[in-house]
């Protein structure tokens, strides 16, 4: 065969191939029954739009990866066309938006991406304003400048400081959509956060020293306060955190169930995934500022957002002041809240308008009446029925300041079995009490199965690529390994150290928070702040400080 002929059967082959791929790629036409109307407004209707999508390169992409797609087309916000593509088994696998008036293809996305449109690195999606190079840099300057002591630079504190920043690098990624890099950078931050917190639980350790005078931090925290309202109000966003409080307290302030299917808006179909005293926290705010009935500026959020937020700097300083008389008290509370409101994934969770800082509230407030085991039982239980995770602090808060091992041998001395059991038994009826008046509104209406089913058994069963174990196959054995631990830490607590100060407490309550975190389907940034003030005031305490021995 000479090279003429050669030249010549290798374009009859390309001839005949590319055909062959241009109709694998184009999804099976369908009927018109099917094809939405075209808006008014819109120059480019469905069955155009579907050429156009079929035609870009990610759907070529996946066509040949899976065989044959079948496509769905919707109208989608902003003028636009959805066109999504399904695998045999109906997942769907590709999505293109296609401009309704330029017909010009705006987005094409494959993977993880098509399901969770949080994995786009949408600009302005979190944090708005805050995201900005210009306000998030200034930030973790303040945060470092303000708490390290500059003539000891080689203090472990400091690294801890720099690992709590050290998030950043994954949210980089983040915001560009890369989370196949941004998912497992939060890890090791989070082993090492773990391995600190238990180290200061069970052994102690050199505290945070800072070099500028309490006076200049308080200061600080005053400006720091005022910019946090005011780009809260000026430019932030409520995510579906946030509006499924203000639904779920509307629901509550007119006697209707909060939780079942379709009970809450379609835009926010499970709205109703967390516990109920975290819509009950809405309530006051849903009353001054009613809801709508759409996701719009959502002002009640807004109220909500900055008065969890403020709760848990006030929390901060009662700490403080609780623990310390006179004027140290008053600056270990002021160094506690400047470095709340300089740490950015703070204000993170208050520019998302979330309820994470309702968490820390409670929490932080559980510290501060931790001598108090009615007290410390009754915000436990509050937390652990507005997002479930803290409950795995209840054998750390049942045993108090004094370990089970240490509570047996006072009896064993022979004091009366009621006074080595009444701090337990103290807290353990207010935890119970209060969750089961929290339960009581569900229970009625529509009943504990259904509750069960839409909060719990929900996050149980999701599936999310916000993790390693949402994003890597193959490593369930692992999942299950961390929760073990996560477990087992969470009672262990109970027993060691024999005796605590509350800095170990709040050491060891750091430690376990974090290690259900590692252990969790589903990871983000806001949930930083669950275990943000206990890591705080363990990394501020320096020699072991005892609460009341009545813990």
């Amino acid at each position: 065969m000479d090279l003429r002929r050669a030249l010549a059967l290798s374009g009859s082959i390309l001839i005949l191939l590319a055909p062959g791929r241009a109709i694998a790629a184009e999804p099976p036409p369908l009927p018109p029954s099917r094809l939405p109307a075209t808006p008014e407004r819109y120059a480019i209707d469905a069955r155009e739009a579907l050429r156009i999508a079929a035609g870009d390169p990610t759907v070529a992409e996946q066509t040949e990866r899976y065989g044959r797609l079948e496509a769905a087309i919707e109208i989608d916000d902003g003028d636009a066309w959805r066109v999504g593509y399904e695998r045999r088994e109906g997942s769907e696998v590709a999505l293109v938006i296609v401009d309704g008036v330029t017909g010009g293809v705006r987005e094409a996305w494959t993977g993880h991406q098509v399901a969770w449109p949080m994995a786009r690195g949408y600009q302005g999606q979190f944090g708005h304003v805050l995201n900005a190079p210009y306000v998030w840099i200034p930030l973790c300057v303040i945060f470092l400048a303000g708490l390290v002591h500059w003539r000891r630079p080689w203090r472990i504190a400091h690294l801890d400081l720099l690992a709590l920043l050290g998030f950043g690098l994954s949210h980089v990624f983040f915001n560009r959509g890369e989370i196949g890099v941004s998912v497992p950078l939060v890890y090791p931050i989070l082993a090492y956060l773990l391995a600190r917190m238990l180290w200061l639980g069970l052994r102690g350790g050199a505290a945070l020293r800072p070099a500028v005078p309490a006076a200049w931090l308080g200061v600080a925290a005053v400006f720091l306060i005022a910019f946090r309202l005011t780009i809260n109000i000026a430019d932030s966003g409520v995510i579906d955190v946030g509006y499924a409080g203000t639904v779920g307290a509307d629901r509550i302030a007119h006697g209707q169930p909060i939780y079942g299917e379709g009970e809450f808006p379609e835009d926010n179909p499970f709205g109703d995934t967390y516990g109920p005293a975290n819509y009950y926290a809405y309530v006051p705010f849903e009353l001054a500022l009613p809801w709508s009935g759409e996701w719009d500026e959502l002002a009640a959020s807004h109220a909500a957002a900055i008065a969890f937020d403020l709760a848990t700097v006030l929390g901060l300083v009662a700490f403080g002041v609780r623990l310390r008389p006179g004027r140290p008290g008053r600056e270990l509370g002021i160094v506690l809240a400047f470095a709340w409101v300089a740490y950015p994934y703070t204000a993170f969770a208050l520019q998302s308008n979330a309820n994470d800082s309702l968490v820390a509230a409670l929490l932080v407030w559980s510290l501060a009446l931790f001598a108090r085991p009615l007290a410390r039982g009754a915000l436990l239980a509050l937390a652990a029925v507005a997002k479930f995770a803290p409950l795995a602090l209840a054998p750390l808060y049942l045993s108090g300041e004094l370990g089970l091992p240490e509570r047996r041998a006072e009896r064993d001395r022979g004091a009366s079995s009621l006074a080595w059991l009444r701090p337990v038994g103290g807290c353990a009826a207010a935890l119970v009490a209060v969750v089961a008046l929290m339960l009581a509104h569900p229970a009625i209406d529509p009943g504990l199965a259904t509750f069960w089913e839409r909060t719990v058994a929900s996050q149980l069963e999701r599936s999310s690529p916000f993790s390693i174990w949402g994003q890597v196959d193959g490593i369930g054995w692992l999942k299950t390994a961390a929760i073990a631990l996560a477990a087992a830490l969470a009672v262990a607590v109970a027993f060691v150290p024999r005796r605590r100060s509350i800095a170990q407490v709040a050491a060891l309550a750091a430690a376990v928070l974090v290690a259900v975190q590692l252990a969790a389907e589903h990871w983000f940034y806001l949930y930083i702040p669950w275990f943000l003030p206990a890591l705080l005031i363990a990394l501020a305490i320096a020699a072991p400080v005892r609460v009341a021995r009545n813990g």
